[in-house]
């Protein structure tokens, strides 16, 4: 896909580092069908390029991360077309999940309804300290749906029936102490504290992370003791590439020159 095919998503990549950018999406970066369907291609094309070692996911501009999915467009919905546009929305989470590398994303200014289900879906999620949190579905007219699934795990039962019950949005500090955010850092600092994360993921073996990116979203439909068993045989097989012998090697040159 060009960029002259592109309307809703502005790409940068520096070396394995990719960046995904959702634009003209009104001011707040608002998700209606056709921005749905762009970034999920984006991240389809990503799936396939064995460079890429990160993703970093944005919003345009400093007021939202993704303030929700579109209600100009759901408002005309019958039962069908409500089906048709959230599993649509749902396909681009899953994107997101499926995607091989880490996604960070890059949380400033509101995050709300289908935009917060997004940021579920992603690996990391850094915010800056404005940032605001919410699932507002609930006050018009509409269960949160999809992958709000993903908050009860994320941030407890308690807590993921506060947002989803009350519709009330919080804050960044709170966020982060209920865990639904990684790190918040001063707004200033969002960008270099990014871009710091995503150079130390670039450095580690790529077939590990990758590794530990589908362990982790696997474990989410097993037991426990089948997350133990599968795990030992993907210990195994991450001694097929190479890299832990590699790795391993320079930790150990590196502190035997420290001791």
């Amino acid at each position: 896909m060009g960029t002259a095919d592109k309307r809703f998503v502005r790409l940068g990549r520096d070396g394995g580092v990719v960046t995904l950018e959702l634009i003209n999406s009104k001011p707040l970066n608002i998700l209606g069908t056709d921005a749905i369907e762009e970034l999920t291609r984006e991240f389809a094309a990503v799936t396939q390029d064995g460079d890429v070692r990160v993703v970093v996911f944005r919003g345009a501009g400093e007021k939202a991360f993704i303030g929700g999915a579109d209600i100009n467009e759901m408002v005309g919905l019958d039962r069908s077309g409500a089906e048709v546009f959230i599993r649509r929305l749902a396909g681009l989470c899953e994107a997101i999940r499926d995607c091989p590398v880490p996604v960070i994303a890059r949380l400033a200014g509101w995050c709300l309804g289908g935009g917060l289900e997004v940021a579920a879906s992603c690996d990391l999620r850094i915010a800056e300290s404005g940032a605001k949190f919410g699932m507002p579905e609930v006050a018009v007219g509409i269960p949160s749906v999809i992958h709000s699934a993903l908050l009860p795990a994320l941030i407890g039962a308690s807590h993921a029936a506060w947002l989803l019950l009350t519709g009330e949005t919080i804050g960044a500090d709170t966020a982060a102490a209920w865990g639904l955010v990684h790190e918040v850092v001063p707004t200033d600092a969002l960008d270099a504290r990014i871009a710091e994360i995503a150079t130390k993921l670039s450095g580690f073996g790529p077939q590990a992370v990758r590794q530990q990116k589908r362990l982790l979203n696997s474990w989410f439909d097993m037991t426990v003791h089948g997350a133990i068993e599968d795990s030992i045989e993907q210990f195994g097989l991450a001694f097929l590439t190479g890299e832990p012998q590699h790795h391993m090697q320079a930790f150990l040159s590196r502190k035997k020159s420290t001791s």
